[in-house]
């Protein structure tokens, strides 16, 4: 079984936000009229999509119940998975995997090193698709020398090679059998794997139905069967749950802090919070004329009262963010000087760059105003509150903020396209993190790299993260990491407002909830009835 994180379960909470003691669920009856000790009934604001795990359309916590990867990534390293053994030649170009004998897809199918090829070259077939990925610019090539080895060649040595080949996507394996022509990129006939579940029926929209795997290799769950309804609404999925209708809501995009504070003294139900897996944050467009000025862009963080949003917005659950990524986060344990809420600060910088206050309270320079979109995804109800606040804030200091929503896709194809001024954005969190996020900085992936385009010290930077990426020298990694982070702090690029973190809401005789080092997964494996 994974090892997964310990959970931070959050005691108490004030109307203040104030956080005190630990401790797992209260043992009470359960309110579920559904669940029996074996079967558990969970929610999700959308239904399970394309389950292809070469592609990225699909929930990835049902991927994770289907698929398996070669390696296994937890917070004391890495275990094998599919790959029982595996090592690396002495340059670190070259990883061989010894493939774990007797392991079957649910159709019976035998997954032996030809299967594990057959899906590496299916990955292989759309690589441009997975590029976000370093791994995959470095790939020489993949062979299966017997039935029960595989090898990769890169032609570099990379860290974090093996953090990626346990990524669900694109690097689970699914049957040759659900390929097309041996051919996943356009789509799949089947999702079929090796995982511990099944997926037995499914309506769009509606529900789907998962059965534990017979003829699972490893340890099989206790959860013999698992309905995932479909509940857009937050506060239906919460009178669902007081119901007795569902078990479980896990996710950080599916409570929010008002749910989590009404149940935190609840005999009936238990909250878990995870340590932070992810920073909310600002993305701030340098090629903008406006935000081109590193005084201006530095203005806007003093600007910023982080821990207003994090009392005000989340209860306190969301500690305020300092630095782009959490001191948490792998090599991110970086001194930095916090830029620190201060609002005569902010309006002093902007005085020595030029921007005097005007008749009608807006900042002007050059006869132009000192006016900026804040665009935001519409379908995050968080992200519209905290642009509210800051408006009506920023305003106070001369800035004029316009805020715009766009649903989800057109939202990241404008981030994508650098079709913006100052954009909501979150990091990627583990086991992503940092290596993964800092790597597509350097090429039109997402955001990142359109907001980055201003900067002076752009090429130094982009740099400086490839030698993060195949350097072998551990210590030379960490003063790689430094320099970058301490850059990227400096230049302003980013306004940190606070660390996310993953959530569960459940009825308190379901034991075995935590979180994994992934924050998409959910660890039904290791969950049952009390």
């Amino acid at each position: 079984m994974k090892k997964k994180i310990i959970a931070i379960i959050l005691g108490c909470v004030t109307a203040f936000g104030v956080l005190s003691g630990c401790g797992q669920g209260v043992e009470t009856s359960s309110t579920s009229s559904e669940n029996t000790n074996n079967e558990l009934v969970f929610v999700n604001y959308r239904d399970i999509r394309d389950l292809n795990p070469h592609l990225y359309a699909g929930e990835m916590y049902a991927q994770s119940m289907l698929y398996d990867t070669l390696v296994s990534i937890t917070d004391d390293g890495y275990e094998g998975c599919l790959a029982e053994s595996w090592t690396i030649s002495e340059d670190g170009r070259i990883y061989t995997f010894k493939i774990r004998e007797g392991v079957t897809f649910s159709d019976g199918t035998v997954c032996d090193a030809n299967a594990i090829l057959a899906n590496f070259n299916a990955i292989i077939e759309n690589k441009e698709r997975h590029t976000w990925l370093e791994m995959m610019n470095l790939l020489v090539g993949v062979s299966a020398p017997d039935e029960n080895t595989f090898v990769i060649e890169l032609s570099e040595p990379y860290y974090p090679m093996l953090t990626e080949l346990g990524c669900i996507r694109p690097f689970a394996m699914i049957s040759p059998n659900c390929m097309i022509n041996g051919s996943t990129k356009d789509g799949v006939n089947g999702y079929i794997g090796t995982g511990p579940y099944v997926l037995t029926d499914f309506v769009t929209d509606e529900y789907a139905v998962f059965e534990r795997n017979e003829n699972y290799w490893g340890e099989l769950p206790a959860i013999e069967k698992i309905t995932v309804k479909v509940i857009p609404d937050n506060q239906t999925r919460i009178m669902a749950l007081e119901s007795g209708e569902i078990d479980l809501i896990f996710g950080k995009n599916m409570l929010d802090a008002d749910a989590i504070s009404q149940y935190v003294d609840s005999e009936e139900f238990s909250v878990s919070l995870s340590e932070p897996t992810s920073t909310r944050h600002i993305v701030l467009n340098t090629t903008n004329d406006i935000l081109s000025d590193t005084t201006v862009r530095q203005a806007l963080q003093y600007a910023t009262n982080r821990q207003a949003i994090s009392d005000g917005i989340f209860y306190g659950l969301e500690e305020p963010a300092d630095t782009l990524y959490a001191k948490t986060v792998p090599y991110c344990d970086v001194e930095l000087t916090p830029y620190e809420y201060n609002a005569d600060t902010a309006a002093q910088m902007l005085d020595e760059a030029g921007w005097t206050m005007g008749s009608d309270g807006i900042r002007q320079k050059d006869g132009k105003k000192l006016e900026l979109e804040l665009l935001y995804n519409s379908d995050s109800v968080t992200e519209k509150t905290i642009a509210e606040y800051l408006q009506s804030e920023y305003l106070k200091l001369g800035i004029s903020i316009n805020i715009h929503g766009e649903e989800e896709q057109s939202y990241r194809d404008s981030m994508k396209a650098g079709n913006f001024d100052m954009v909501f954005n979150i990091c990627w969190g583990m086991p992503y993190d940092p290596q993964s996020s800092l790597a597509a900085m350097r090429a039109p992936v997402y955001g990142d790299y359109a907001a980055q385009l201003g900067l002076a010290d752009k090429a130094e930077i982009d740099a400086a993260i490839t030698e993060i990426l195949t350097t072998t020298d551990e210590t030379e990694r960490q003063e790689l990491y430094s320099f970058v982070l301490t850059r990227l702090h400096e230049d302003a690029v980013y306004i940190p407002l606070t660390y996310e973190c993953n959530k569960a809401l459940y009825t308190s005789d379901l034991q075995g909830v935590h979180f994994g080092t992934d924050q998409y997964d959910v660890p039904f494996a290791d969950m049952y009835f009390q």
